[in-house]
């Protein structure tokens, strides 16, 4: 696949560190996505949603999905 990019003056710092660093500008390119991608989170959910814990006194958290729109 190949991709062209154009890249904004801010980030014209980049073509200096590759050159810098002796390495292509592609590959320093290629290192980054590749670093920002390992670390995307599995799930959009927050940490708050999966520690929920029930309280006795409410329904049960799941009793309410009957009343969410079908997605299907």
């Amino acid at each position: 696949m190949q991709i062209t990019v154009d890249l904004p003056p801010d980030l014209e710092d980049l073509v200096r560190q590759a050159a810098l660093s002796n390495i292509p500008l592609q590959t320093l390119i290629l290192q980054a996505l590749r670093q920002l991608t390992q670390n995307l989170p599995v799930s959009q959910w927050s940490d708050v949603v999966f520690s929920y814990q029930e309280i006795s006194e409410f329904p049960t958290f799941e009793s309410y999905r009957d009343e969410f729109p079908s997605t299907s």
